[in-house]
């Protein structure tokens, strides 16, 4: 299990993050969503004892990361950059994490291997951006680590090789029980992939939710009346968003869908009509109720 409490960390005398608090369970493939300067890389060095923090503190089963050799052969960390790898080839970055990760497989890593097409003896600094990426996943996967953690994990890959790396980390899930976190910003990546999901906006949690909770607690209904409603007649009902365009009156509202609908029809609608939200408009209307600039979330 992974806990965040209070975790507070600065550069320059500004907060990356701003008392964030978070409990993740093991076993769990969790998103972490929000904008550049969210603070998700920031949480992500933080919990692979990158950083240490200014206040508050990470547990992982109970254990603190930073300055603890033990504990960080538990986690392991893709970055969004590869630079320190550009001098060496795909079997040197292999013999590398082999030196660290006493749990290291070279079966594994030659069975996912053999799934790419990536050179042994070319340097890194040949390689696209995607390859990049799939020489650092399947190196991951290989050191068979409890905790892998992934920032912008399926960025520069594309779609064949998108559909490749998600079943890596299924497989590697179901074989292990393996803990996976990674940053995104395409709602669509979570929504496949993840059971979980935390938002991030400014260095705060905006919220932190199973995800079957979140699609299914938000939802939009068209309606229309002889005359116009109010957001104050619908009592009870907990609403994110509406508007009226001509006669038909759209309400985004969160709660259980039988009191919604049972609100609305106390005032005889002549139309009552649930139309499914995507995941991205979910999470618009979620900030837009917080006060945020939904416009900035991407």
């Amino acid at each position: 299990m992974i806990e965040v409490k209070d975790a507070v960390m600065q550069f320059d005398g500004k907060n990356a993050l701003d008392g964030i608090s978070l409990t993740i369970p093991e076993g769990c493939a969790y998103g972490l969503l929000g904008s550049n300067g969210a603070g998700k890389s920031t949480l992500l060095r933080v919990l692979s004892g990158i950083y240490r923090l200014n206040s508050g503190e990470v547990k992982i089963d109970g254990n603190a990361v930073y300055d603890n050799a033990a504990m960080k052969e538990r986690v392991f960390f893709i970055n969004d950059e590869t630079v320190q790898f550009n001098n060496m080839t795909l079997t040197e970055m292999k013999n590398y994490y082999k030196r660290f990760y006493s749990s290291f497989s070279d079966e594994l890593w030659q069975k996912l291997y053999s799934m790419l097409n990536l050179p042994l003896k070319k340097r890194l600094n040949t390689f696209s951006k995607g390859m990049k990426r799939q020489a650092a996943v399947i190196c991951g996967i290989a050191c068979r680590t409890p905790y892998l953690f992934l920032d912008e994990a399926f960025d520069g890959l594309d779609p064949t090789m998108r559909i490749i790396v998600k079943q890596m980390l299924i497989d590697a899930m179901m074989d292990t029980g393996l803990t996976v976190i990674f940053s995104s910003h395409n709602l669509g990546e979570i929504d496949e992939f993840c059971d979980r999901v935390g938002l991030l906006h400014a260095g705060k949690v905006v919220f932190d939710r199973e995800l079957d909770s979140v699609k299914g607690s938000v939802f939009k209904i068209q309606t229309a009346f002889d005359t116009p409603v109010t957001k104050e007649q619908l009592s009870g009902v907990d609403i994110l968003h509406m508007e009226t365009s001509g006669s038909v009156t759209h309400i985004i509202a969160r709660g259980e869908r039988e009191e919604v609908r049972a609100a609305v029809e106390r005032l005889s609608p002549k139309l009552y009509d649930e139309v499914p939200l995507s995941l991205e408009e979910i999470f618009i209307y979620e900030m837009e109720v917080l006060g945020y600039d939904s416009s900035k979330l991407g």
